[in-house]
C-alpha cells in the first residue's frame, strides 16, 4: 500500500473509529480537523470532540475553525500539500477552495446507501423508514450535500432488532476496511467513481426533539421503528403523569384500544393499528429497566391512557 499524506476531518465517535483505524494504519495523518469543543454535562464545561481526544492522544496536531471559508483557513490547508482528506461525521461546509487542495480530493465516508438519504441522520432515518438495508459509501465529494460520485460501497441489512445504537456500531466496523481499501486504489485508473442516481434521492434531516414524543395514533409497526430508530439517542418517549418516560424497546403485539390505552397489568399500550408491548424503558434520572421493574415502582392501571 502507498503510503498517502492525509488529514482527517470528523467530530463524533462514529468518525473517531475510523480515524483510529487509519492512525493504525501505514497512512500519514498529518493533521486532523474538527468541531470547536462544546459545553457539556452540568457543569457546561468545554469539551473536546472524541475525534479531538483521539488525534491528540495520537500527537497529531488538531485544528478547531468555527468555518472554512476564510482564504487564512484555505490557505492553512492547501499548505498540508496531501494526498488527500478523509471526511467522516465533520459538520461544517467544505468550500471549493479545500475541495479542490488534495491531490485525489476530499472522500466522504457517509452511513447510506446514495442516493437514499443524504444528510445529517441517515442511520435513524433509514431505520425508522423500515427500509430493509442501509450501508456505508465512499465519496468523491463535491459543492452539494452528499451529491458526489461513489467510489466504493458495501451494504448492511436492517432486522427486526436493530436499534440507531447497533447499526451505528455495525457501520463503523463495516466502514474501516472500505476505507482502507479504497485508499490503496487512489491514482489507479480503474478505480471508476460512479455518478449518484437523480431518482430515488431523499434526505435524512436532523433529528428534533420534538419528534422523539410518541404518537399514539401511529401503527404499532411504525412506532416500534422509531422506538429502535431512537434508541439510545435522544430516545422515544411517552409521558406519564407529567413526566416523562424514555421508550427504549417494545413488541408490535395484536391489540386494539383508544391510542395510548394500557391494554393489560404488563405494559401494552394500543396503538392507531395494533399494540405495543413496552419491554425497556428508562424513567429520568434513572437507568434503564424492564416494563416490569418499572411497574413495581410506579403502577399503571389498565385503561389508562399514556401521553
Amino acid at each position: 500500500m502507498a503510503r498517502l499524506r492525509l488529514a482527517f476531518m470528523g467530530t463524533p465517535a462514529f468518525s473517531a473509529h475510523i480515524l483510529k483505524a487509519l492512525i493504525a494504519s501505514p497512512h500519514d495523518i498529518v493533521c486532523v480537523y474538527s468541531q470547536p469543543p462544546r459545553p457539556a454535562g452540568r457543569g457546561r464545561k468545554l469539551m473536546p470532540s472524541a475525534v479531538h481526544i483521539v488525534a491528540e492522544d495520537a500527537g497529531i496536531p488538531v485544528r478547531t475553525p468555527q468555518s472554512l471559508k476564510s482564504p487564512d483557513v484555505q490557505a492553512e490547508f492547501a499548505a498540508l500539500d496531501l494526498d488527500a482528506a478523509i471526511v467522516v461525521a465533520y459538520g461544517l461546509i467544505l468550500p471549493q477552495a479545500i475541495l479542490d487542495a488534495p491531490k485525489y480530493g476530499c472522500l466522504n465516508l457517509h452511513a447510506s446507501i446514495l442516493p437514499r438519504w443524504r444528510g445529517a441522520a441517515p442511520i435513524q432515518r433509514a431505520i425508522m423508514a423500515g427500509d430493509p438495508e442501509t450501508g456505508i459509501a465512499v465519496m468523491q465529494m463535491e459543492a452539494g450535500l452528499d451529491t458526489g460520485p461513489v467510489l466504493a460501497e458495501t451494504r448492511i441489512p436492517i432486522i427486526s432488532e436493530t436499534t440507531a445504537g447497533s447499526l451505528h456500531d455495525e457501520l463503523a466496523e463495516a466502514a474501516v476496511p472500505l476505507l482502507l481499501a479504497t485508499l490503496e486504489r487512489l491514482g489507479d485508473p480503474d478505480l471508476v467513481a460512479t455518478p449518484q442516481s437523480a431518482e430515488g434521492v431523499t434526505y435524512a434531516e436532523k433529528i428534533s426533539k420534538a419528534e422523539a414524543a410518541i404518537d399514539w395514533t401511529r401503527s404499532a409497526i411504525e412506532l416500534d421503528r422509531h422506538i429502535r430508530g431512537l434508541n439510545p439517542a435522544p430516545g422515544a418517549y411517552f409521558e406519564h403523569q407529567g413526566q416523562r418516560i424514555k421508550l427504549l424497546k417494545a413488541r408490535p403485539v395484536s391489540g386494539s384500544g383508544a391510542p395510548g390505552e394500557v391494554l393489560d397489568d404488563t405494559l401494552t399500550v394500543a396503538c392507531g393499528e395494533g399494540a405495543l408491548a413496552l419491554q425497556l424503558v428508562q424513567p429520568a434520572g434513572k437507568g434503564p429497566m424492564s416494563a416490569a421493574a418499572f411497574l413495581n415502582g410506579r403502577p399503571i392501571a389498565r385503561g389508562e391512557v399514556l401521553g
